[in-house]
């Protein structure tokens, strides 16, 4: 018999311990071992008990979540899953609980009666079965590189090092991740210098409204232009464009240029935003003047649009299994056979500039 998942609850709300305590305990792999009030003592019973996975509330009175997150990383680090709320406020401080090393968070902000609780179940359950597995050190080490990208500005090692941009070289560069995925974005743009040669589209796996938080967070750490896409935004070189939550995003080209499209169709997919659609589309559009990389995540979205990109003369890079959060999608992708180069997260930016320089 498989070992149980030992999951320890933290939230300020009985309510909400006990339905998420219920929610959780329905799954035959996952154990609540315990519970806690606020964030003191969960800090204390994650050091006494060592669960698997920890559930934090953001918002609790006394100690909060990203003061009970930074002390768990530090003295006993495991995974941790945030449950957070949707405000502007929110969006911001959930990020700097990724940063801080937490591994996902689930939404909860429509999660106000049993019936609405109800309704995250089954994001609930399959998140804290991919997280448990996850390198807690993978965590702690992460944690630490935010402090130093921001405390150290905008000029990274590689936006110091020289390169001389090839004209009719890549012209797009597409990136696709889920879990694990913001800090990751955020450590290969920072390093990104403002007269990139490619415009950059990306597609990030999260709740309804959070991207557009992402996007701002991003704005204000990158020397590129990052912006949520709307329908319609042109793909300009050193510009970011982040598919919104519910909704795809492609690339279409016309005598103008290229721009994109956002939209609900295809419908029917485990996931809006695709990486799948966008990275098909890139394939189609920009052929072998696109370069598409796939990052953490659980799943396997991605590995088929990559694998388009690759056959359409594009280069392909995938995260490595060392640096992942959840070594997911980059190994269907490299398993699916679309994957030229298989690199450490700190490598990525580096070879998005030789690329575009060498192409």
């Amino acid at each position: 018999m498989m070992k149980k998942i030992r999951v320890l609850v933290v939230d300020d709300s009985a309510f909400m311990r006990k339905a998420l305590q219920r929610m959780l305990s329905s799954d035959p792999m996952i154990t609540v071992i315990d519970t806690a009030a606020d964030g003191e003592e969960g800090f204390e019973k994650a050091k006494a008990l060592l669960p698997d996975v920890v559930t934090l509330d953001v918002r609790m009175p006394g100690m909060d979540g990203l003061t009970a997150l930074k002390k768990i990383m530090s003295d006993c680090p495991v995974p941790v899953l945030m449950l957070s709320s949707l405000t502007n406020e929110g969006g911001e401080v959930t990020l700097r609980a990724l940063d801080l090393g937490a591994v996902d968070f689930i939404d909860k902000s429509t999660a106000n009666t049993a019936m609405d609780i109800l309704s995250i179940a089954g994001d609930l359950i399959s998140k804290v079965k991919a997280v448990a597995g996850v390198d807690a050190r993978k965590m702690v080490r992460r944690a630490a590189a935010p402090e130093t990208a921001e405390t150290a500005g905008l000029a990274g090692p590689a936006v110091k090092r020289a390169a001389t941009f090839a004209r009719g070289g890549f012209e797009v560069v597409a990136i696709g991740a889920s879990t694990g995925g913001p800090p990751a974005l955020q450590g290969i743009l920072v390093e990104m210098p403002k007269d990139l040669p490619a415009a950059v589209l990306v597609v990030q796996h999260m709740p309804i409204g959070f991207t557009a938080s992402l996007a701002a967070r991003l704005n204000s750490l990158s020397s590129l232009e990052v912006k949520e896409a709307v329908d319609g935004d042109l793909a300009l070189p050193g510009r970011c464009l982040i598919a919104p939550a519910g909704s795809h995003m492609t690339l279409r080209r016309d005598h103008t240029g290229f721009s994109v499209r956002i939209s609900q169709e295809p419908e029917g997919l485990l996931h809006r935003p695709s990486v799948d659609v966008l990275m098909e589309s890139v394939a189609k559009e920009a052929g072998g003047k696109a370069l598409g990389i796939i990052l953490t995540g659980m799943g396997a979205d991605g590995a088929r649009g990559i694998k388009a990109m690759h056959d359409a003369g594009g280069r392909t890079i995938a995260q490595d299994e060392a640096t992942c959060v959840v070594y997911g999608m980059p190994k269907v992708a490299v398993d699916l056979g679309g994957v030229d180069r298989s690199l450490p997260l700190d490598g990525v930016p580096a070879a998005i500039l030789e690329a575009l320089s060498a192409h």
